[in-house]
């Protein structure tokens, strides 16, 4: 039965990519990586062997959609841009959700390599040309600001850990809850001290904005892609912000992976391909919380669904482990807070790179 519905939606979604964008699909095969819960992705093919990504949207914005088309048209190496509809639009609509078209430009993601020092440095060369783009009127009005959710995100890590601390009787009888409300635990001071300084510095941050710019919001090596030709692809934009460039930054200067940490000749070959930028550690640092704030608890939510699949439930908790080991985003987040109150630095910090320098 289960089996049968999903052929059903595989043939619905290839006739309404017939019908709004001209293109007969051949196959449509079920992509299962990602973290997106609201998404449905497929590889899809046409006669003549051209492979394409075919979403099915449920969450967000169109905005994605619309920044990659934008960066595509100013020449940003690295996007592939969405295929338009018939009526020039880059999604048609799917019962309430977005149907988009784009171009498979690759099979091989940077998070399972290997990844050359041309590679890091075409990283670093595809996010300065992002950040260097202008910023439109239609961008400004369609993109959030990036850690602009920093309230919910502190109150849902809040109302996580009082689950944890005090478990009702059905979390009780589950073996993975009370192993997580042990890590939640082991992790509470550092925590205390993540919540404290989001909230404390969102007032130096507003008293102290960095220019915005288009920021993708998640460039992790699993949302990169390595071309046959040599290129790397920056892919899936649903997360994109204007923000301060240390918004994209942190996944390069502070690590965001604790399975793929990034050595320092990595990152100095992105900062090779970046160029010179002065990089704010107090903006940084406040990203690097924010964003380790709201990974630990969504992961951990997804980790207590007692409704969902073992395997996934599973998943979710090696990804709170990760989150909260030594070599974690919780761990690098708090080390980088506090390494704020030892710093000697009266300004932002200068981090030279390449041909970009000034």
């Amino acid at each position: 039965m289960v089996f049968r519905m999903v052929q059903d939606v595989a043939r619905q979604v290839a006739e309404q990519v017939r019908a709004g964008f001209g293109l007969r699909l051949s196959t449509l095969e079920s992509v299962t990586s990602g973290a997106d819960q609201h998404a449905r992705l497929w590889l899809a093919r046409d006669a003549d062997g051209s492979r394409y990504a075919v979403k099915l949207s449920g969450g967000g914005t169109s905005a994605g959609l619309v920044v990659t088309a934008y960066l595509a048209e100013q020449g940003v190496p690295g996007i592939a841009a969405p295929l338009r509809a018939d009526d020039g639009r880059l999604s048609i609509d799917n019962d309430g959700r977005r149907l988009s078209v784009v171009p498979w430009v690759s099979d091989r993601r940077a998070l399972d390599g290997p990844m050359t020092g041309a590679h890091w440095r075409l990283y670093g060369e595809v996010l300065a040309a992002v950040h260097e783009v202008p910023v439109t009127v239609e961008l400004s009005r369609l993109l959030p600001a990036g850690g602009a959710a920093y309230p919910s995100i502190v109150t849902a890590t809040r109302a996580m850990a009082a689950r944890l601390r005090d478990p009702d009787p059905v979390d009780l009888a589950d073996p993975l809850v009370m192993e997580l409300a042990g890590v939640w635990s082991a992790a509470a001071d550092r925590l205390g001290v993540l919540i404290r300084e989001v909230e404390h510095r969102a007032v130096d941050k507003r008293d102290r904005p960095g220019a915005n710019v288009v920021c993708h919001g998640d460039p992790h090596l699993g949302n990169l892609l390595l071309g046959a030709d040599g290129r790397v692809w920056l892919i899936d934009w649903d997360d994109a912000v204007l923000a301060p460039p240390e918004c994209d930054l942190m996944f390069v200067l502070g690590g965001v992976l604790a399975f793929a940490p990034i050595t320092a000749e990595q990152q100095q070959a992105v900062l090779a391909g970046y160029g010179r930028t002065d990089v704010d550690p107090v903006r940084l640092a406040w990203f690097l919380a924010v964003r380790a704030l709201d990974d630990l608890s969504d992961w951990t939510r997804q980790a207590l669904d007692l409704d969902a699949e073992a395997a996934d439930r599973d998943r979710a908790a090696r990804i709170v482990r990760g989150l909260v080991s030594p070599v974690g985003l919780v761990t690098l987040a708090d080390a980088a807070l506090r390494g704020l109150d030892r710093r000697r630095v009266a300004g932002p910090a200068s981090v030279q790179g390449g041909h970009h320098a000034e």
